[in-house]
């Protein structure tokens, strides 16, 4: 009877062994299926936004790691060159299409600072930031980086007449302008060239304007913000504040061009190319450039978790044996 009862311990002993391992295998399970946040994946970059032209101004000043537009520069003095390298990540992981209400005023340029970097300091009420000058009415081709990409809307906005540079943006002070799904892309993701594009019908503006896009991605919670500093003033895509004189679009993508910026982050290989987006169709919704509604919250849907829930039932299935092993050698020592 003793030597029945060391065997039923021992056995006993190594299935409470098995069972341990197999809850804690579950719940690493479960919790390694859980998405992580991003770190990716873009802005624009004509009209530039103000990550992009202050990243292009340092990557030409590289010799001194410091951009010589005086509003870029004071961006990096106050959060490092960092986010200047990551300039496609100015995200929210959890955005899922909130906008007004749930990214604060005078946070928009900087995803509400719930980026992984800080970019904080691209909120600055300034009136030197690199700057786009453009033609009041006009049709424009926007492109936005695809660093890496993913399917999803553009909501575009401008900022409403008599807004001034000398304040903070917000979202009483924008018009949206434009719903963009699922836009054509040229060049590769991950690299400093390769973009979405598409045509922008220009309001009726003067003076100096704010360009904002929401990127809502289709298949997760995560948004990109973007501010692009613009000038209605007839000009031609132009940009200013980089060097001493005006600047073309293939100018500014000159800059730097043929250098890998090995210091970002490994989107790419993090997150890599989420599939082709079959035929980019381009479905654009324009609006009455005097409807100042903003868009409303993305339809994402969340994606199911296979893994979690397998892991889940792992944990469900230890505990429940446990129980049952418990019970059977209750119930053995009262027989014995």
């Amino acid at each position: 009877m003793a030597v029945q009862r060391l065997v039923r311990a021992g056995r006993s002993l190594r299935l409470r062994r098995t069972l341990a391992l197999a809850g804690v295998a579950g719940i690493a399970t479960a919790a390694l299926a859980v998405p992580t946040p991003a770190s990716a994946h873009g802005v624009a970059m004509v009209p530039g936004s103000r990550t992009f032209l202050c990243y292009k101004d340092l990557v030409a000043n590289g010799s001194t790691q410091m951009p010589q537009n005086p509003a870029c520069a004071a961006a990096v003095q106050s959060a490092g060159t960092t986010p200047l390298y990551n300039w496609f990540a100015v995200l929210d992981s959890n955005a899922g299409g909130r906008g007004q209400g749930y990214v604060a005023d005078g946070k928009l340029c900087s995803a509400g600072d719930r980026s992984p970097y800080n970019f904080s300091p691209y909120n600055a009420a300034r009136t030197d930031w690199p700057v786009t000058h453009l033609t009041s009415g006009s049709n424009i081709n926007l492109e936005y980086s695809n660093w890496a990409h993913h399917p999803g809307k553009f909501e575009v906005y401008i900022t409403n007449n008599g807004w001034s540079p000398s304040k903070t943006l917000a979202w009483g002070d924008l018009t949206h302008l434009q719903t963009v799904t699922n836009p054509p892309q040229a060049g590769g993701a991950g690299s400093d060239g390769g973009h979405y594009y598409w045509d922008l019908q220009l309001p009726q503006r003067s003076g100096q304007h704010m360009l904002f896009i929401q990127w809502i991605r289709s298949d997760s919670q995560e948004n990109f913000f973007s501010c692009s500093d613009v000038v209605f003033d007839g000009g031609n895509g132009e940009v200013t504040g980089l060097t001493p004189g005006a600047m073309s679009a293939d100018e500014v993508r000159a800059l730097g061009a043929g250098q890998e910026n090995t210091k970002a982050d490994p989107v790419k290989g993090a997150h890599g190319d989420h599939g082709a987006q079959g035929a980019h169709t381009q479905a654009v919704e324009t609006l009455d450039a005097g409807d100042s509604n903003l868009a409303a919250a993305s339809d994402d849907s969340s994606a199911v978790l296979p893994a979690a829930l397998a892991g889940v039932g792992a944990v469900i299935f230890a505990g429940g044996a446990l129980v049952y092993n418990q019970r059977r050698n209750g119930s053995g020592r009262q027989q014995a």
